[in-house]
């Protein structure tokens, strides 16, 4: 049982600008780890000026360790090319890598990129802690849907390379019949059909997110379904899927 619940929600077609869901859009929620985006997103700016930085090796012993998501943490590997930190980021919201290019490229250029981007106060708070303290942001990232689906119509694509094998198909891409360890290519055998999508989500304890691009056919819709609750997990899970079969519906029909 969900005894609060509280949405922002906003699906548009990128080509038309149609609302196709809407609900709360300014209202500005807890994001988790939607708000790496901002650090991709900085961190993509700094490659189209110098794209040797890709190539940059950063080491995981030169921040504190972190737990939760990610792969490097389980991996031998001691350093790692800034752009593979940025795949990981982008693939698996990988924590140990966000800290360590975030002590790469510091918070405050990252901070300024949000407030530039995203005019309803979107925001990555600091980095990935396991515990946070009475003194740090009380939350990772917060955001509004309003934001997310303004930038998701016109996404860097450095940062659209990043998020296309994101795993965590859970939430909205529920819905979209992928698989989520294999779904940034087009289908070679029904490569009109098969939607495509680049997304992030976000997970905290009462917090779901997922913002991102679908692709249907070349017909495409920027969305954002963000949610905070109190209670059970699975009914917000079944109605961001429901949001998910809306959203492609909409452009499979239009």
């Amino acid at each position: 049982m969900v005894s609060r619940i509280e949405w922002s929600i906003l699906a548009v077609d990128t080509g038309s600008g149609e609302v196709i869901v809407e609900s709360s859009p300014d209202l500005l929620l807890p994001t988790a780890s939607v708000g790496k985006l901002f650090l991709l997103h900085h961190l993509a700016e700094l490659l189209d000026d110098d794209p040797s930085l890709g190539r940059l090796m950063l080491r995981k012993d030169g921040v504190a360790p972190v737990a939760d998501s990610g792969l490097w943490q389980h991996l031998d590997a001691s350093a790692l090319s800034l752009a593979d930190c940025a795949r990981l980021v982008g693939a698996v919201s990988d924590n140990l890598a966000t800290n360590v290019l975030l002590h790469h490229v510091g918070l405050d250029p990252v901070q300024a990129v949000a407030r530039r981007l995203a005019p309803g106060r979107s925001m990555l708070n600091d980095s990935v802690r396991d515990v946070r303290m009475p003194d740090d942001p009380p939350v990772l990232s917060v955001g509004c849907a309003a934001d997310w689906a303004a930038y998701f119509r016109t996404p860097h694509p450095t940062v659209l390379s990043w998020l296309a094998p994101s795993a965590d198909l859970s939430m909205v891409s529920s819905a979209f019949g992928l698989d989520p360890l294999a779904h940034s290519q087009p289908s070679p055998t029904d490569p009109a059909g098969q939607p495509q999508v680049w997304s992030k989500t976000g997970t905290d304890d009462g917090v779901r997110a997922e913002v991102g691009l679908l692709d249907v056919g070349g017909r495409q819709a920027a969305y954002a379904v963000i949610c905070r609750f109190d209670g059970e997990v699975v009914p917000v899970l079944t109605r961001m899927r429901a949001h998910g079969t809306l959203i492609l519906d909409a452009l499979r029909d239009g």
